[in-house]
């Protein structure tokens, strides 16, 4: 059984580590996903995003940020950003009539545009339906931003820009990773809203 006031400790301890080293192993990448997004935002692009299971739910809280505000201090209209995580009935019919692994690639297909921006989420960067999911975004000429962890599996060769959280501990990894879009939405905010 844990000694749970040591495991408190323990896993604020490495949550903290975990994002301090995210300045040193990600921040050049951070920069160039904000200007990538800038640069769309500013040709009327969209940010796009998948991921699955928790990193399903940080696409809905990412695009959240970017349509509606992160920073209450800045007054500006909603950018274009779309979770593929949130829509039952296209998840459900192509996983029963394509397969779960196409169900991303083919959202995509049907609503990427040539400069839209892609974030493909995945902690492990195997998973094969956001592998799928990249290959249609480079096919329509869509940037593909991975926030991955770990090694960055598959992911890290196949997308143009790879954010890697430095854990292989899939809890930080995606604490890194809502930690990291929030820096983005907020400094792409202010570039283009400040």
């Amino acid at each position: 059984m844990l000694n749970k006031e040591k495991f408190i400790s323990d896993s604020l301890r490495e949550s903290s580590e975990v994002k301090l080293s995210i300045e040193t192993a990600c921040k050049k990448e951070i920069l160039k996903a904000v200007k990538i997004l800038v640069d769309s935002f500013k040709e009327n692009k969209k940010l796009l995003l998948c991921g699955n299971g928790g990193s399903a739910a940080d696409c809905q809280h990412i695009a959240t940020e970017f349509v509606i505000r992160l920073s209450h201090n800045i007054q500006r209209p909603a950018l274009p950003a779309i979770a593929l995580t949130t829509d039952t009935s296209n998840l459900t019919a192509g996983g029963n009539d394509i397969g779960f692994e196409n169900v991303f690639a083919r959202t995509i297909e049907g609503l990427g545009n040539e400069n839209d921006v892609l974030f493909a989420i995945s902690t492990s960067g195997n998973s094969k339906n956001i592998i799928k999911a990249v290959e249609k975004a480079k096919e329509k000429k869509i940037y593909t931003i991975g926030f991955l962890g770990g090694t960055g599996g598959k992911l890290k060769d196949l997308v143009d820009l790879p954010i890697i959280i430095p854990s292989s501990n899939t809890q930080r990894i995606q604490e890194g990773h809502i930690t990291v879009a929030h820096i983005i939405c907020e400094l792409v905010e202010d570039e283009l809203y400040g």
